[in-house]
């Protein structure tokens, strides 16, 4: 049965294409809940004639997305997780996780564009966020274990330790002739 959507549906489309679906996923869930309606010849002459009325605001809304995947470029991201001896991640890195460190530098994203491979291992891995129907941005992503030793930590830590061992006896230094 061919349907226009009204809204975008995940995995099926984007809001005003002309898609085929079974009849029973059309008449039982798309239609009651308003997501969808029949493509009946009339209602793809008032679709046509709308589009070509919205035609600048569909471009506005393109260059916004464009806009903000320009943004998006140069990200990469570090994801932690909890790991075994062995570093098989306990469950999985999903959708939520990037969403959740694309909010941490400043990037609000619906969990829901985010596509991803199935991540249970350590490694690298691309996310695909789809900002609109033709724009997409992938932001690569490495998983490491919240057990792994943090090397560039402790050398900032030592540094510090030495500037204060350095300060402390010029400060004693100067001090003592004053007190005298």
């Amino acid at each position: 049965m061919k349907i226009i959507l009204k809204e975008d549906v995940i995995n099926l489309g984007y809001k005003d294409d002309v898609v085929e679906v079974k009849n029973g996923y059309a008449r039982n869930y798309l239609i009651p809940k308003g997501k969808a309606i029949m493509a009946s010849p009339s209602a793809l002459k008032v679709l046509a004639e709308d589009m070509r009325q919205r035609a600048h605001k569909i471009a506005k809304i393109k260059n916004d997305a464009e806009a903000i995947a320009e943004t998006m470029k140069g990200i990469a991201l570090t994801i932690t997780a909890k790991t075994d001896n062995k570093g098989t991640i306990y469950g999985s890195v999903g959708s939520n996780q990037i969403a959740d460190e694309l909010a941490k530098i400043g990037h609000e994203v619906d969990r829901k564009i985010i596509k991803v491979a199935n991540v249970k291992e350590l490694g690298h891995y691309i996310a695909t966020v789809q900002l609109h129907k033709e724009v997409a941005v992938e932001i690569p992503f490495d998983v490491i274990s919240e057990n792994a030793p943090k090397e560039e930590a402790p050398a900032v830590a030592e540094v510090a330790v030495e500037d204060e061992e350095a300060t402390i006896p010029d400060t004693t230094v100067e001090d003592a002739p004053a007190a005298e």
